[in-house]
């Protein structure tokens, strides 16, 4: 069980759950979803400790001084580009891979003390991926599935990925970075002289082998085992 925790405080249950799956793909922490800032209070009175806080945007607002005093440690969730100055936001009304990719993002810059840099990442487990289905309506996050564990298996040098296990072929890895760089199946078979019907097999063994439910989860497993940059997505 990971040593730090992390609150998110949205009344919106199905944001916070949906939060709390998708970052646990990205953070080995303990992440606890509370509807109330008073909640949270009681939490922290009871002796919890939190290195972050996804706060709702309405939350904030309502307890400003207490996200100000910890503004290293807070993230405010927001509809839309809505910024905050001296505080981070982010944007939960947006694709599900720019989602993952603004969470990567904040997870790369390390936004507050004992956070988890790159390093400790890498060659740790992934959380099994959520499918995470966002609402075409307006973007809100609503997860549905619970996380399974499983073992970390490529690196990458930028001549050549290289296979530590045999959990995705050399052939699959090169499918799985340009899928996760937003290249579409005709682009990929151009760029890799292969068919675009081989393009959909590699896709599909891709998405049996890391258990995957949508290409973001493809996206969090080749930032994480370092096969592509958040600045390439």
């Amino acid at each position: 069980m990971p040593d730090f925790s992390i609150a998110i405080i949205d009344s919106n249950m199905l944001v916070g759950i949906g939060m709390q799956q998708i970052i646990k793909d990205i953070m080995p922490a303990d992440i606890q979803v509370f509807p109330t800032f008073e909640e949270l209070m009681y939490a922290i009175k009871s002796g919890k400790r939190f290195i972050h806080y996804f706060v709702a945007s309405r939350v904030y607002f309502e307890h400003t001084q207490f996200f100000r005093e910890n503004a290293r440690m807070s993230v405010v969730l927001v509809n839309g580009d809505m910024q905050i100055n001296g505080i981070k936001t982010l944007n939960v009304c947006q694709s599900e891979k720019m989602l993952v990719k603004s969470i990567l993002a904040l997870h790369g810059e390390g936004h507050g003390p004992g956070h988890p840099g790159p390093n400790m990442m890498k060659n740790t487990h992934v959380g099994h991926p959520m499918g995470m289905p966002i609402s075409h309506d307006n973007g809100a996050i609503m997860g549905e599935h619970h996380s399974e564990m499983y073992q970390n298996a490529t690196k990458e040098t930028k001549a050549d990925p290289i296979i530590e296990e045999q959990l995705l072929s050399a052939r699959e890895v090169e499918v799985a970075i340009l899928l996760s760089k937003g290249y579409i199946n005709k682009e990929i078979a151009d760029k890799l002289n292969i068919s675009v019907t081989t393009v959909v097999t590699h896709r599909t063994h891709i998405m049996e082998k890391l258990k995957a439910r949508s290409l973001a989860d493809v996206i969090i497993y080749s930032v994480m085992n370092g096969l592509v940059e958040v600045g390439d997505l």
